[in-house]
């Protein structure tokens, strides 16, 4: 881990832990993000971890960045990572995987080599971190996804990406909270809430979280309370 500051804006500054994305680097930006939310206080807006850096907005109207700048480094002195257990939440998220909510599952298995069933094992066999919280509300981007499965985004993305639709870009894996467009390789569909305006933080998942989807027949999908409207094919 090495320290290094960037300025984002007038009253944001990027902070830099790391150089490159790996599952380690998350219990040191865990550890940092509360270190700096004590030693900011109500100075602070918003702080964002991510892969690598985390983005932290001060009031402007109490600090300077001079001052900003200080007490990040003050945070940070003798910074520890954070122990496994409280690294974040474990969650298991129910995936109905299927060609009609998943039209991509022949695709990966084209570009794989692997059968469709073996994609899906591949997927489901493996716990992956969040790393970071973006695009949509409650769209969590999950990894390390293993180097089999690693595809690119679609040369045109979808105008409409049901939501709950769970997807593969690169070493990554998501879900979609909410219908939007996206260009991820879709592989099924979870019934599981990842956005709810009534929740605290509003998404199920967060930084730090480990997630594990379990694969589900039809049925039970659809008695979870999962939309199996298949995915247009204009879409």
């Amino acid at each position: 881990m090495k320290l290094h500051i960037e300025r984002a804006a007038v009253d944001t500054l990027m902070i830099r832990l790391f150089d490159r994305i790996e599952e380690g680097n998350m219990p040191w930006l865990l550890a940092a993000s509360q270190q700096l939310r004590r030693q900011f206080g109500d100075q602070l807006i918003d702080l964002v971890p991510s892969y690598t850096t985390l983005m932290l907005h001060y009031d402007l109207r109490q600090l300077d960045e001079i001052t900003a700048r200080q007490l990040i480094t003050t945070a940070l002195a003798g910074l520890q990572p954070l122990p496994p257990e409280h690294a974040g939440r474990e969650h298991e998220i129910a995936v109905w995987y299927d060609i009609s909510v998943g039209p991509d599952l022949e695709r990966l298995s084209g570009l794989t080599g692997l059968s469709v069933s073996q994609v899906i094992a591949l997927h489901s066999d493996q716990e992956y971190q969040v790393f970071a919280l973006g695009f949509a509300p409650g769209f969590a981007y999950m990894g390390l996804l293993d180097e089999q499965l690693a595809a690119p985004r679609l040369a045109t993305p979808r105008k409409r990406v049901p939501a709950g639709s769970v997807a593969i870009a690169e070493r990554q894996t998501a879900a979609y909270p909410l219908a939007s467009p996206g260009g991820w390789n879709l592989v099924g569909r979870t019934p599981a809430p990842l956005f709810d305006r009534n929740r605290d933080g509003y998404s199920l998942l967060r930084p730090g979280d480990r997630v594990r989807f379990v694969p589900v027949e039809h049925a039970e999908f659809v008695r979870l309370g999962g939309d199996d409207t298949p995915v247009s094919g204009d879409a």
